[in-house]
């Protein structure tokens, strides 16, 4: 084993970090939004809603994500829609904007029917008395909704949309294959430059634990707290 690389490639590792959370960040806000516009679809009073939600759902769960990658990052500019890069924020990002809005929109789209599903779970766990005992007491559906389920039904499923960001960080790593400069795209740069194979990998894997492992450890107390309460 020859680890004698990381004195002069460390600040790529640190990099690939950031980038890497600034990823999964920006991921996790836009699956949770497209995975609450999904769930209300999915429980809508309308059929095509429904359908719609529903087989938007079975699509991205039924195919890979790295397939879901290249249809958007190619598919794009093929519509026409094309991201060009600015310098400044270029910079202050450390990530090209051409591949960063690409990768972000594939991971938000594909978490967000994840989302949706743990959504929809938590929605179907609560007393349907409660929704008729707010109706009784003249609430609309969606009053019904926003004062009555939601609070209650996302209290229910925190510690499972925790783990889907825990999830986003690892799967975000299929990014680089896009020119995505995370945590993989870096430790393949230093596998190329120091043609060392294995050793820069096995370095990016602790990096990868070492922001999932204490995160985990986070939403379980959480959890533990929560069951307790």
């Amino acid at each position: 084993m020859n680890f004698s690389f990381l004195a002069k490639y460390w600040p790529y590792y640190l990099e690939g970090m950031k980038n890497t959370v600034l990823l999964a960040l920006v991921t996790v806000l836009l699956g949770g939004l497209v995975g609450l516009l999904l769930v209300l679809g999915r429980i809508s009073g309308r059929r095509s809603l429904r359908f719609l939600a529903g087989a938007y759902v079975e699509f991205i769960r039924g195919t890979p994500l790295l397939v879901q990658l290249f249809i958007i990052y190619y598919g794009l500019p093929a519509l026409g829609i094309k991201f060009y890069d600015n310098a400044a924020a270029s910079a202050a990002l450390g990530i090209g904007l051409s591949e960063f809005i690409p990768g972000v929109i594939a991971l938000g789209l594909n978490s967000g029917a994840y989302v949706c599903e743990i959504f929809r779970s938590g929605i179907q766990s609560i007393n349907g008395g409660q929704t008729e005992a707010a109706r009784s007491l003249g609430l609309s559906h969606w009053q019904t909704l926003r004062y009555i389920i939601f609070p209650q039904a996302f209290k229910a499923v925190l510690p499972t949309l925790g783990n889907e960001f825990v999830a986003i960080i690892k799967e975000s790593s299929i990014v680089s294959v896009i020119g995505i400069a995370d945590l993989m795209y870096k430790a393949n740069v230093v596998r190329g430059n120091t043609f060392l194979p294995f050793e820069p990998l096995l370095i990016a894997a602790l990096c990868y634990f070492l922001l999932t492992y204490p995160l985990s450890r986070i939403l379980a107390h959480i959890e533990k707290g929560m069951n307790h309460a």
